[in-house]
């Protein structure tokens, strides 16, 4: 590896030295998130469920029989060794209330799949992302187009839809509530309402991104309308729009996992809001696992895609 090259201003690295670099960067990131989770950690003092209360002399059994006693008389027993808490029937817990151990969250995953469903509810929460993107798509695209072509429907709708994303989503989600109900119906309507406020304006900002130069092009050869459109507009268009669908399919994580947590329907939301319910930080971990795993397939799958609809985008990329 040539080490002077890693810190050239906007230098580039080869296949290899990416791979071996992010495969470091992996382990450097688990390493710190041990460490701090250790950190983080505290010992509580718990009863000793592996044990019979009979065994304990009566005496000895007032802590384990009684929490409130327990807690109670908490430091005191802070102060005695293990041995002294063994004959109480206690024992000392490592806990992670704030950041759970790798370890523990790796544990957490059998225990979703058997109790939680988590193999379901991630393709409920895939099926539900889905169906937001396309439904988005569908309605943002041609309104996009309208918009941005068109100055008499620019003139009128333009400012009034820009001003749409100022709208916190979060706040409207008891008025789709109240529409729609807490189904599937309401999770995709709200999920596809947050990407068009973004995605429309995108899509003029696009068309009016596309060259003259093009325009006066095809205008020489005679084009119509029609034709303009369809040569120039919706290539150049499409071809940047992927990348902007890309990264807001990203953000619609975050939207659909806040109405998934708002009824007993099902999804990744919910497996979060469960998690959160049970003080399971471990389980909740998990599940963002999940979720970032789904996020870099779903990533990797738009950049195939671009590659074989968009192929000329990425002639340079490939000589470098």
């Amino acid at each position: 590896m040539n080490y002077k090259k890693l810190f050239e201003l906007r230098g580039e690295l080869a296949s290899k030295e990416r791979i071996t670099l992010t495969i470091l960067g992996s382990v450097i990131l688990i390493l710190f998130w041990f460490l701090l989770a250790e950190v983080l950690s505290k010992t509580i003092i718990t009863q000793n469920d592996t044990i019979s209360p009979t065994s304990l002399s009566k005496e000895n059994r007032k802590y384990y029989e009684s929490d409130s006693l327990l807690v109670a008389n908490y430091t005191l027993l802070e102060t005695k060794s293990i041995d002294d808490l063994k004959g109480f029937g206690l024992v000392k817990n490592k806990v992670y209330p704030i950041l759970p151990s790798p370890i523990k969250v790796i544990k957490a995953f059998p225990e979703l799949n058997k109790d939680d469903d988590v193999i379901g509810n991630t393709f409920l929460s895939i099926k539900l992302n889905l169906l937001g993107y396309l439904l988005a798509i569908i309605i943002a695209i041609p309104v996009g187009f309208l918009l941005g072509l068109i100055p008499l429907f620019r003139g009128l709708f333009s400012k009034i839809i820009d001003s749409y994303r100022f709208i916190p989503l979060t706040a409207v989600t008891g008025i789709f509530i109240m529409w729609l109900g807490l189904g599937s119906q309401m999770k995709v309507s709200f999920l596809a309402f947050g990407i068009i406020v973004y995605l429309i304006p995108v899509v003029v900002q696009r068309i009016d991104e596309v060259r003259k130069v093009y325009l006066n092009t095809v205008f020489t050869l005679g084009a119509t309308p029609w034709q303009t459109i369809k040569s120039v507009y919706m290539p150049y268009v499409f071809s940047k729009l992927i990348d902007d669908i890309r990264v807001l399919t990203a953000i619609s994580w975050t939207y659909i996992t806040i109405v998934e947590m708002l009824n007993k329907g099902g999804g990744i939301g919910e497996l979060i809001w469960t998690a959160k319910r049970q003080s399971r930080i471990d389980k909740a971990f998990a599940i963002l696992i999940i979720i970032v795993i789904i996020g870099v397939v779903q990533d990797r799958l738009f950049v195939i895609i671009d590659k074989l609809l968009f192929p000329y985008k990425h002639i340079n990329t490939n000589k470098r």
